[in-house]
Formats: structure tokens, C-alpha cells, sequence
């Protein structure tokens, strides 16, 4: 498969031949559910029915990389895109700098490079759940259209840390992505990591704007 090409034949669109990994295309696809639970019972309030003109991927070239389209945001195609592979790439800074980039985890490393993931996938269901109610605050349709891409793209961000637990860390990653779909940043004491600050402005849609100017700078193509 191209890495240029998005595979759109399996339930999750992808361009890193999950169709050549059965076990690894099950295993996302068991996971998948529960996120479009999570999705419907956190994602944007009173939205999900909506008809919402929103890019998707199509391919990793710079050129013609997305379309647009009305789709309702729990039928959008999540999926898992990577850029392609450089021949010969190096590590380019720290201890490691000039050898060759890893391919595999180092097991020195495993538990603090899982770690940094499941951070990382933290922070993208976490903003959603903390810009849950501000579509009924967005001052008009163009600040409300770029409100829900950004918000679907933290869903792709996400895809992407679950695919990495799920192909290179095992049982371990696996039970790290089912925790990221249980933790919430409200309640408080579900665990999520959050934001406190846009917590506390999660009502006022300007609020946000001023705290995550290159969110929104980045959702309108500026």
C-alpha cells in the first residue's frame, strides 16, 4: 500500500496497511465502539445530529491531502495517518543523536515512551470533553464550523497514540486504551489530565479562543 493513500475498504481508515494485520485490525476495531460511546456521551453537546461541513483526509501529500463535506460527526471517518517513512533516518538530537531512528521500542525505554503516549492521548479527548457546550455559545456558523474540526481532529489525534500502544506495546498498551476512553476530566476524580484554566472558561466560547489562539488559527487555515 501507498503511503500516500488512505485505505478506506476497512472499518478504520488508515495508511499503514492494516489489512495486511488481522490481529492488529481487530484489536482497533474491538476498541472502536467504545470510542464512538464515548464520543456520543462526551463529544460536542447537542451537536451530534448535526449536519457540519468538515475536512477529512484523504492522503499525507502536501497537495490535495483532504475533502469537505456535510457529515454528522459521529459518522465521521476516523482513521490513522502516518507520513511516510524517510530512508536512513537518524535520531536527530539527545543521546541517541546519529543512529538509526528506532523501528521497535528499546525495552530500557518502554515504560517511559508509553507513558509519554498515553499522556499525549490524554490531551486530545481532553479537550473535547472541556469544549463540550461551547457550540451553543460560538458567536456564528464560521466559528462553530471551525469549533467541531477541531474538535474531530483531537478524535484523529487520539486514533493515532491508541494505534501506537496497540502496535508496539502489547497487552500494556492495549489496557492503556481502553483506560483512555474511561478516564474523564469531569467528574474531577475520573483522572483525566486536564486543562484547569479553560476548564474553568469552558462555557465561554471567546474564553477558549483567547487561551488557544493557535487552535482555532490552525481549524480556519490561518
Amino acid at each position: 500500500m501507498d503511503w500516500q493513500d488512505v485505505d478506506y475498504d476497512t472499518l478504520i481508515p488508515n495508511n499503514v496497511g492494516l489489512a495486511g494485520d488481522p490481529k492488529l485490525l481487530r484489536a482497533l476495531e474491538k476498541w472502536h465502539p467504545g470510542y464512538i460511546d464515548w464520543w456520543m456521551s462526551m463529544g460536542p453537546e447537542g451537536f451530534q445530529m448535526a449536519d457540519v461541513f468538515l475536512r477529512t483526509a484523504v492522503s499525507v501529500e502536501k497537495e490535495g491531502w483532504a475533502k469537505f463535506g456535510y457529515v454528522k460527526m459521529p459518522e465521521y471517518r476516523w482513521g490513522i495517518l502516518l507520513a511516510p517513512g524517510e530512508d536512513d533516518r537518524r535520531i536527530p538530537c539527545g543521546e541517541h543523536y546519529g543512529e538509526p531512528a528506532w523501528q521497535e521500542v528499546p525495552g530500557e525505554y518502554r515504560s517511559m515512551l508509553r507513558r509519554l503516549i498515553v499522556i499525549q492521548g490524554d490531551t486530545e479527548p481532553a479537550s473535547v470533553e472541556q469544549q463540550r457546550h461551547l457550540g451553543s455559545t460560538a458567536p456564528s456558523i464560521y466559528d462553530m464550523r471551525n469549533l467541531f474540526q477541531v474538535n474531530v481532529e483531537e478524535g484523529r489525534h487520539l486514533w493515532a497514540m491508541v494505534y501506537l500502544l496497540h502496535k508496539y506495546f502489547g497487552r500494556d498498551g492495549r489496557e492503556e486504551a481502553e483506560d483512555l476512553l474511561a478516564r474523564s476530566v469531569v467528574p474531577i476524580d475520573r483522572g483525566r489530565l486536564r486543562f484547569p484554566e479553560l476548564l474553568e472558561r469552558r462555557q465561554n466560547f471567546l474564553g477558549v479562543h483567547r487561551f488557544s489562539p493557535c487552535r482555532w488559527a490552525s481549524a480556519c487555515g490561518c
